[in-house]
């Protein structure tokens, strides 16, 4: 199996197949009202919301790195309240998230092993380092999110 294959299948693993953590993001977003996922637990903690939708942006961050694009990261590194608490704007994060894990596996499908060891120039991190990095970064986040659901 080629490495490119191996991380995709963390990758989508972590999102709703069977990783070795047993928790995936789809399944532990699926009971999450628009009220809960909006519920300020604590003034100093983010909303499960408000990770959901940091968890998009950079995943779509990432993903213009490793097509070739220079990514400036906002001040406020994608943590933004959220405007409109209704159900519908938060089933809107759902399915953007679902898109974007769409847009992972679609980027997969043609991504070159060779293209590991590429360099992204604003970090001096290679291609192999982002894709490992994506992963992590969403399973720091999901582990947040499982805590804050388990608070509500």
């Amino acid at each position: 199996m080629s490495e490119n294959k191996r991380i995709s299948n963390l990758y989508q693993s972590v999102y709703n197949g069977e990783p070795w953590l047993e928790v995936t993001l789809a399944k532990t977003l699926k009971d999450v009202n628009a009220e809960q996922a909006y519920r300020k637990i604590n003034p100093k903690l983010n909303t499960i919301w408000e990770i959901v939708n940091h968890l998009i942006q950079w995943r779509r961050n990432i993903l213009r790195r490793v097509q070739g694009e220079t990514i400036i990261t906002p001040d406020h590194n994608y943590f933004v309240p959220v405007i409109d608490p209704s159900e519908a704007a938060w089933e809107q994060s759902l399915q953007n998230l679902e898109k974007s894990q769409e847009s992972w596996n679609a980027f997969f499908v043609d991504f070159n092993d060779a293209d590991l060891d590429k360099i992204y120039a604003n970090n001096n991190h290679t291609y192999y380092e982002h894709l490992h990095g994506i992963i992590q970064h969403d399973v720091y986040h999901l582990g947040q999110i499982v805590i804050l659901k388990k608070l509500l």
